[in-house]
């Protein structure tokens, strides 16, 4: 064989494992002419026809008999709690539950160029006639969430359903680019309460990816968003937030029994174990910040 067959026979070798390598794991191939700019004071993109049908579908299912009223979390004790300004139900499905999430996961871990560890749990919410996420920010204001992977640098928006009427991701401080004000952008479509800032309709399949963060990790107030209420139909969603550093670690010290914050003590006593048991208790694989008081260690 002359070198130049042999060249060409280990062309088409890497050119069949590389094609191999992409029939085998279509779930993590991004195709960067399906992503649109929606602003850069946030840096904010779409990814048009993110997830499938089958995908979207899929997480509903997995959600539907789980849902719980949508807590927040205090700006102060970082403890979760009620509230009028977010009225939608939700729950979270763990990582890697089966093929079909695990596949979603590295889809976004290679679109964000994060690391899958530095991600929570998906969230699936769902918006019903008149529910709303008033304006708010991903990081955080609180000492105690910042224990566990330090802020939220990023978040990834997945829509799970189209809402014929209301129902859009809106950021009212963003800056809208040049581009767009001189493109005949029509806003007729919109709610009152989208037309206030910049807007994403949702779209099933679709993604938004925005930053909660500057690149040299200062909080960005640019990013305040919120999720308009649904005027007709219903909104099913997923939200994937993203860490500075690993959201897998084990916070504790030398490996003991202990709590994570001085509060959980009292928190135990007033019934969170039960009430929040995710943070609380967490699970084998991502433990909570109060398993002492908890007595689940």
């Amino acid at each position: 064989m002359s070198r130049r067959e042999l060249l060409l026979s280990v062309v088409i070798f890497l050119l069949l494992q590389s094609s191999t390598s992409l029939i085998s794991s279509p779930s993590a191939i991004i195709n960067p002419s399906k992503v649109k700019q929606v602003s850069w004071k946030p840096r904010a993109f779409v990814y048009e026809g993110f997830l499938t049908d089958l995908e979207c579908d899929h997480l509903i299912s997995l959600a539907k008999s789980e849902l719980k009223r949508s807590a927040v979390a205090d700006n102060n004790s970082g403890e979760s709690k009620l509230s009028e300004v977010r009225t939608s139900s939700g729950t979270f499905i763990s990582k890697a539950k089966d093929p079909i999430v695990s596949g979603i996961e590295d889809k976004i871990s290679t679109w964000t160029f994060l690391p899958k560890e530095n991600g929570e749990d998906i969230q699936v919410l769902r918006y019903e006639h008149g529910q709303k996420y008033d304006a708010h920010f991903d990081y955080f204001h609180d000492k105690v969430n910042i224990a566990r992977g330090g802020h939220r640098i990023a978040t990834v928006l997945m829509y799970l359903s189209n809402v014929t009427k209301g129902g859009e991701t809106v950021f009212p401080e963003a800056e809208e680019p040049l581009r767009r004000k001189l493109s005949d952008h029509n806003k007729e479509d919109l709610s009152d309460c989208a037309k206030k800032g910049i807007a994403v309709k949702p779209k099933k399949g679709d993604a938004l990816l925005f930053f909660n963060l500057h690149p040299d990790a200062i909080p960005d107030p640019m990013s305040l968003h919120g999720g308009c209420p649904v005027i007709e139909g219903e909104k099913w969603s997923a939200t994937k937030w993203i860490h500075v550093d690993s959201f897998d670690k084990i916070v504790s010290h030398g490996g003991n029994c202990t709590d994570l914050n001085e509060s959980c003590e009292r928190w135990a006593m007033l019934g969170e174990c039960t009430k929040n048991p995710e943070y609380m208790v967490g699970t084998a694989e991502l433990p909570g910040s109060c398993r002492h008081s908890c007595k689940a260690c």
